[in-house]
């Protein structure tokens, strides 16, 4: 019997790719497509026999893959979860980690070298893309997380963008200030939500100045 596997992937394209890749093994049978992370825990709400792993998008709408990782781990910690993204940088490694991925592959990885990996997951490894793991055992020589300050935890990434927003600017002119996607900048938020205790803008920008972050 195939192990089930499904896929968090926001762009049809690739996640056709994924999807012919994995089932290239007959070990494998992709059994849903999910849009964002949203839509792919209210499959998991609905599905019954809940697949053996998923294959997770970072850079999704609505919810990105690292929010609905870790809201995945925390309903299914029995449900496997591998990142498949074109980002290989630390900061998205270090919060893959955080969130309980159990592996980070890049989607450029061979339909057997996939099927090695899902494989590899499944009886309980951490499989990482070779250009992965080089960052990880950089970001675990340095024995730190990756820019992290040791008073407020955040990210110098995560202060500059609560700056801009403290001046009122959105969510997308903050994206142009720093050449990023709206979803990365509302991944960061996220994670400085979590950080500072907080569950909106203005609350973290007020939290943000109080504790003289900002």
């Amino acid at each position: 019997m195939p192990y089930h596997i499904a896929i968090a992937e926001d762009l049809p394209r690739l996640a056709r790719m994924l999807q012919e890749n994995v089932e290239a093994s007959a070990d494998f049978q992709v059994v849903h497509v999910a849009m964002n992370g949203r839509l792919l825990l209210q499959w998991l709400e609905r599905c019954y026999n809940k697949p053996d792993l998923v294959l997770m998008d970072i850079n999704m709408p609505e919810m990105n893959g690292i929010a609905a990782t870790q809201a995945l781990k925390d309903l299914y910690p029995q449900v496997k979860v591998v990142m498949a993204t074109v980002f290989e940088d630390e900061n998205h490694i270090f919060d893959a980690i955080l969130a309980g991925a159990d592996g980070y592959l890049l989607k450029d990885e061979t339909p057997e070298s996939l099927h090695r990996n899902l494989h590899e997951a499944l009886e309980g490894g951490a499989p990482m893309s070779p250009a992965i793991a080089r960052k990880a055992l950089q970001m675990m020589r340095r024995s730190t997380p990756p820019a992290e300050t040791p008073e407020h935890n955040l990210t110098p990434r995560e202060v500059e963008i609560l700056e801009q927003l403290s001046r009122g600017l959105s969510y997308q002119q903050v994206a142009d200030n720093l050449i990023v996607s709206t979803g990365t900048v509302r991944t960061h938020i996220e994670h400085v939500y979590r950080k500072l205790q907080v569950n909106n803008k203005t609350a973290a920008v007020e939290q943000a100045r109080r504790k003289g972050i900002i």
